[in-house]
């Protein structure tokens, strides 16, 4: 293995570590379990291809999942799936300088879309309850991420394909 698929690989590591420290802080919310586990995930857009920033959030998300017992049982693989098309589709819109749009449409698809399927195996109820805290939960974590963002970004200064 060369050097630099091994300092990915280690920076995913290292950013679903961080993604299972936020999984044990949670916020309180009324019906699905909210934790600070994708903050990092997002982050990583910075210094990480979008697959292996969705890879290091499916992490989190499991961790996260883990630490509350697994309330939703099996159907955390669909919010593990549907957690790294949000980190993915919010590194691609990053990489692609839409340094706008990627806030609204990763609340959104986090926040009101990605719920959505428990729509229709729980029941309605359970959505709705849920945007009455997912949206709140999914804007803290982005608040954390627009806070430290432009910090990471000087860190990480991209020259010729490489991290330095």
């Amino acid at each position: 293995m060369d050097r630099q698929k091994l300092m990915k690989l280690t920076l995913t590591a290292m950013v679903a570590a961080i993604c299972a420290v936020g999984a044990v802080i949670k916020i309180p919310t009324f019906i699905t379990t909210a934790a600070l586990d994708s903050a990092p995930a997002f982050l990583s857009v910075v210094f990480l291809s979008p697959v292996l920033a969705g890879v290091a959030g499916v992490i989190g998300h499991f961790i996260s999942a883990l630490t509350t017992g697994f309330p939703l049982g099996p159907l955390h693989i669909i919010i593990a799936v549907e957690m790294f098309i949000v980190v993915w589709i919010f590194g691609v819109m990053h990489k692609k300088g839409m340094h706008f749009w990627k806030w609204p449409v990763a609340l959104i698809l986090n926040g009101v879309v990605a719920p959505l399927p428990f729509y229709f195996i729980i029941s309605p109820a359970f959505y709705w309850t849920s945007l009455t805290s997912l949206p709140l939960a999914t804007l803290i974590n982005l608040v954390i991420v627009a806070v430290a963002m432009p910090v990471l970004s000087k860190v990480f200064v991209h020259k010729e394909g490489r991290i330095h």
